[in-house]
This record gives C-alpha cells, structure tokens and sequence, in this order.
C-alpha cells in the first residue's frame, strides 16, 4: 500500500515531441524541457509547448540534442566538436527566438538523450558544453544527473546545475540509464514508479538494476513525456507525493 511522500522536489518532461499528451501532462509540472530541433521539433512545435507551459505557469528549459532526427538523438554520433556547437548554438538559438517572441525566459537547458548520457561521462564534451552555456546563456540552469563529469565541472565554469533523477528509468550501477534496449530500462507500473521514487526522495538512494544502493541528491525528477503510462504516473506522483 502506498503511504503519502513529503518532498519539494521539482517535477519535470521532456515535451515537444510530438506526442500527442503534451496538454495533458503539462499541469502536473514543476518545469518542462521542449525539444528545439535536434531530435525533433520545429518553430511551430516550440511555439505549441511554450504556449501550454506560459498557460499553466510551468519553468521552461530548452532540450537541444544530437542533430539526429532518423534515431531520435538515442545514439551517440561521431561528430567533430565544432559541428555539434554549431548545431546545439543553432538548436538553442531557434529556441530563444521563439521563447522572446512569446516574452518568456529560459530557465534551465537539459540536454536530450544520448548527449544527455556522453555529458555525464565526456570531460571534453561537457567542458565545450559548460562553456557554451556560461558565454551564451549564463542566467539558465544546467539539469544534469548526480555524480557526473559535467555535475562536477560546473562549478569551475560559474554555471548553476539541479540535478535530475529519473522517475521512470532504472539505473546501471555507475548512476548511468539503463539501455533502452534492455527490457526493464522504462517503468510504466505507477506502482513501481512509486517505490522507485521513494527510495530516490525519500530514502536518498537510488537502487540500481543490480540490486545495489547508491546515496543520491536530486533537485528535480524527471517523467518522460513518451512513457505510454506517463500521464497515469503524473497523476499518482501528484496524488502521493507532496511537491
């Protein structure tokens, strides 16, 4: 049986990805995170997402990826570090565009996916990363996994961080996601979800596929907006779990 978790944890999507819940899962957010180009979206899919996180008062962050629409930014690419600048400069920038035209304001970016994942690991990528963001959008907070390479670089490059846990993913022992082409990488029982979250919130430790428990800190946790149970989640967060 569940029993009530207390916690000011912010709760956070990614939307914008042309799923059609977006307008569903939006009122049960803290923050949201809109794809801007480089896995999915367009100027007009940035303007729909913004358009429903101004209507129900939700943070918005920007979600820039790998320049890879055919795999959905899931694969790490081999690409030359200038490129992926200019691209993520690119994707970040065509998100702005729209954000000043509805006079919003960035607040946070988190990266998507598989660079989401290489940052975390990558001293080279997340220092080109960290430096984009402190030169080009110093004011936005980085969301970023607990006990990464670019969680612990931040600092050195002024740039704040909240770090993100994941309501619906299992954890490999070295606090990376599991594969999502391992069977039990994505949760969709809300029940599971619930223990997986109070052990994350409330018990500070994430218990990894493994079995083992590691200490965790987490600012905000995220539900993915492609989870076919994800609005069933939401719900059961907000239903058990005081935010």
């Amino acid at each position: 049986m569940m029993s009530k978790i207390n916690t000011a944890i912010d709760i956070n999507c990614d939307l914008g990805e042309g799923m059609p819940n977006d307008a569903l899962l939006m009122p049960f957010l803290g923050s949201c995170n809109i794809a801007c180009g480089g896995h999915y979206g367009n100027a007009v899919t940035i303007y729909n997402a913004l358009a429903l996180a101004k209507k129900y008062d939700v943070k918005i962050g920007a979600h820039p990826s790998y320049p890879d629409h055919a795999n959905f930014g899931r694969i790490s690419l081999d690409i030359e570090m200038k490129a992926l600048k200019e691209s993520l400069l690119s994707q970040l920038a065509g998100f702005a565009k729209v954000c000043q035209s509805q006079n919003l304001k960035i607040h946070h970016i988190k990266p998507h996916g598989a660079l989401y994942n290489d940052l975390a690991k990558r001293e080279n990528l997340a220092t080109m990363f960290l430096d984009l963001i402190r030169i080009d959008y110093p004011d936005a907070i980085l969301y970023c996994p607990p006990s990464s390479i670019i969680s612990e670089l931040a600092p050195q490059f002024n740039v704040k961080i909240a770090l993100e846990i994941f309501a619906d993913r299992n954890y490999e022992d070295d606090l990376t996601l599991v594969s999502r082409n391992h069977p039990k990488a994505l949760l969709t029982n809300p029940d599971e979800v619930y223990g997986h979250v109070k052990t994350m919130v409330f018990g500070k430790s994430i218990k990894t596929i493994s079995g083992k428990s590691i200490p965790v800190n987490a600012d905000t946790l995220c539900v993915h907006g492609d989870n076919p149970a994800a609005l069933e989640i939401l719900k059961m967060i907000h239903t058990q779990i005081s935010i």
